[in-house]
This record gives structure tokens, C-alpha cells and sequence, in this order.
């Protein structure tokens, strides 16, 4: 604990806070692996439970929906009175998550389970965000990628574990990892205490960006920020049809085993995760809006061949997808942060309760979808998601961009 109390040691002002970077992403990294346990073990629930997809679907919907209404409300009310403990206090609920679907045999708990994990992420993301823009000094993009790079490793760990845990070991070993949310609560009471003693200062002097000048006219930034959200839309909707049903997809078609296919889900969660790393980084030196640009139009080839793909070229289709649609949120939510400065919580919360959102009613509807009309009628619809990417051409350019 020392030593995690010495990695976040006040920094000069204008400096990056690396050591509290790494902090927060390690902890976001066990948040998401701790929640994308819960789709990557949809397989043996859909057996034991007896599971249509739609159910499946409506699974998705309660732990997104819980986690996307609550983000922006924890975020506008951060913003106006700082809570440094709430870090450390939403893990609880993620850990509570997990010990109930440990030991959930009927759909009800299945659905209470997914509901607490839920409301551990609405805690969580608005403020590891700010957290993330406060140690930043002025590399506010490097800062956000490094930031969501460990939840992006998390929710690509989450089915890998899946697979070698609780496919061995069955649904009571969820308990076994409800564990680290503790070690995640630990790490998070020492990045709390940083922002009360230097994060909190950083933004009442401007340094963490919460009062950056952008100078727009209202309906510019409302005209923008409506753009990103359609941006969010087809970028999370597209996500959740993999992150829900892509071993559905590969059982289905290609007839390959349930571990096989957890594997495959691996590699694209993998590839999402390399991805974020770009993106920011990206965005402080071409530009942000650039960077949106090529990170959403630039996945509509691959999405377009993939439902006509082989199983040899579904695996290198899908790693350039996530690849490329996982640089574009770095680069939209600091581009929303620049556009309304000082609501650095409230549009944190939005932005990732939004995508929280989509992608539970994108899986909940494209649950409805497989049952009707077949798995592979998911992925051809889907391809043409990409396409809303030509909106990016509506963004406005501010300075801070």
C-alpha cells in the first residue's frame, strides 16, 4: 500500500500524473473484467437456465440500462460537490454483483446480479474519468486512452478467464473474482485520497482542463455534442453485436466449439484494447476530429465483408474492426470535454453512460433479431452501422480540439 500511496505523490502542476494514470486504469481494468464476465458466460447460461436470446438480450439491457441512467446523474452531481470516496465505494457494488450471479439459478437473480454490476460502472466511470483529465496536465488525450486502455484489457481478460475459470470450475468460481474488486477498492480509498489533497486544486486552478476557454455559440455545442452521441450510437451498438453474440455467431456458423469461440472473442476484445491506446495520443497531435473520422467510417469495409467471410478471415476482419472503432472514443470524449468545460463529471457520465445504453439496447433488440430471423442476419445489418460516420463532417472545430 506504500508503494501505491508513493506512485501518487503530487506532480508539478503542468505535469502528467502517470502514477495516478496507471492507478486508475489498473483499477478500470479489474472493473471491466469483472463485468464482461457476465456476457462471456452467456453460453452456459443460456444451457443451464434455458435461455431464448431475447432474454439474453434483456440480460444486457438491465446492466446497461442500470449503468447508463445513473453515469451522467453521479457525473452532474460530481461536478457540483467532489466525492473522492465514491471510487472506492462503487467497487462494493460490483463486488455484490458478482457474488449474487455466483449463485444465480433462476432468471430473477440473474437479472438482480446484472443490475448491481450496473450500478458498480455508473459509480465508477464518471469519476475515474475526471480523475483521468485531472492528472492529465495537457495531454488530455494520452491520459483518456491510457485511462480506457485498461478497460478495454479488462473486457478482453473477462472471456479469456471465462474460459479457463469458470468454464472449468462453473458459475460458483464468479465469487473467486468478486475478490478483486477488493484489491480494486484498495488501490481506489489511495487514488481518492490524491484527488482531495491535489486533484481537487488542479481544478480550481484550470490545470486539470475543467475551465478551458472555448469560445461557441450554444447551438454549435448542442449540434455537437448530438453528432458524437449518433457517433456513440453506431460505434457501441456494432460493439455490443460482437461482444453479445459473436460466440453465438461462430458456434452457430462455423460449428467451432464454445472455448474456440471465447477465444476468438478474446483476440477482437484484445485488438479493441490496442486500439484505444492510439487513439488519444492520435488526437492531441492530428486533431481530434480527424481522428473521429477515420476511426468510424474507416471500420465500414470490414464490417461490410464480414458476414461473407470464411472462418480463416473472420478472426483478421474482426481484430481491424476493433482496432479501428476503438481509437474514436478517446477522441470523443475528450472532444466533448473540451466543448463544455467545467462539466467535466456530467459529460463523462453521458458519454459513458450513453455507450452503457446503446449497447444494452442494441443487444436486447439484435437478441430479438437472432430469434427471428437467424444469428447471421445480426451481422448483416449490422455492417452498415458505420456508415452514420459521415455526420463527423457536421462537428464543429473548436481550438481545444
Amino acid at each position: 500500500m506504500n508503494a501505491t500511496r508513493s506512485a501518487l505523490s503530487p506532480p508539478a502542476a503542468e505535469a502528467t500524473a502517470f502514477g495516478v494514470i496507471a492507478a486508475i486504469s489498473a483499477c478500470h481494468l479489474i472493473n471491466d473484467m469483472l463485468q464482461s464476465l457476465l456476457p462471456a458466460i452467456y453460453p452456459n447460461l443460456k444451457t443451464e437456465l434455458g435461455l431464448s436470446f431475447s432474454q439474453i438480450g434483456l440480460v444486457t439491457l438491465v446492466y446497461q440500462m442500470t449503468a447508463s441512467i445513473l453515469q451522467p446523474l453521479v457525473g452532474l452531481y460530481a461536478d457540483k460537490r467532489p466525492t473522492p470516496l465514491a471510487l472506492p465505494g462503487g467497487t462494493l457494488f460490483s463486488l455484490a454483483g458478482l457474488l449474487v450471479l455466483s449463485a444465480a439459478h433462476s432468471y430473477g437473480l440473474l437479472l438482480i446480479g446484472a443490475s448491481l454490476l450496473g450500478m458498480g460502472s455508473s459509480v465508477f466511470h464518471p469519476e475515474s474519468s475526471r480523475v483521468a483529465r485531472m492528472a492529465a496536465g495537457r495531454r488530455h488525450g494520452l491520459a483518456q486512452s491510457l485511462f480506457q486502455v485498461g478497460g478495454n484489457a479488462g473486457s478482453a481478460l473477462g472471456p479469456l478467464a471465462a474460459a479457463i475459470v469458470v468454464m472449468r470450475w462453473g458459475q460458483t468460481s464468479l465469487a473467486f473474482f468478486a475478490m478483486l474488486a477488493l484489491l480494486s477498492c484498495a488501490i481506489l480509498w489511495n487514488v481518492g485520497q490524491w484527488y482531495r489533497h491535489h486533484g481537487l486544486a488542479r481544478l480550481s486552478t484550470g490545470k486539470g482542463g475543467a475551465k478551458a476557454a472555448v469560445t461557441l455559440p450554444r447551438r454549435k455545442i448542442l449540434g455537437g455534442i448530438a453528432v458524437l452521441l449518433a457517433l456513440i450510437f453506431s460505434k457501441y451498438v456494432y460493439l455490443a453485436s460482437l461482444t453479445s453474440y459473436f460466440t453465438f455467431y461462430l458456434i452457430h456458423r462455423f460449428s467451432v466449439s464454445v472455448e474456440v469461440a471465447q477465444l476468438h472473442l478474446f483476440t477482437f476484445l484484445a485488438a479493441v484494447a490496442v486500439g484505444t491506446i492510439g487513439g488519444g495520443p492520435l488526437g492531441d497531435r492530428f486533431g481530434r476530429k480527424r481522428v473521429i473520422w477515420f476511426s468510424i467510417l474507416g471500420a465500414l469495409p470490414f464490417t461490410l465483408l464480414l458476414p461473407h467471410a470464411s472462418l480463416f478471415w473472420t478472426g483478421p476482419l474482426t481484430v481491424l474492426i476493433g482496432l479501428i472503432l476503438a481509437s474514436a472514443f478517446p477522441a470523443i470524449v475528450v472532444f466533448a470535454q473540451d466543448l463544455v468545460p467545467g462539466k467535466i463529471g456530467m459529460i463523462s457520465g453521458l458519454f459513458f453512460g450513453f455507450s452503457f445504453g446503446m449497447g444494452g439496447v442494441g443487444a436486447a433488440v439484435l437478441g430479438e433479431v437472432a430469434d427471428r430471423a437467424g444469428i447471421e442476419m445480426v451481422y448483416a445489418i449490422c455492417a452498415f452501422l458505420p456508415a452514420i460516420g459521415f455526420l463527423a463532417v457536421l462537428l464543429p472545430d473548436p481550438k481545444a480540439s
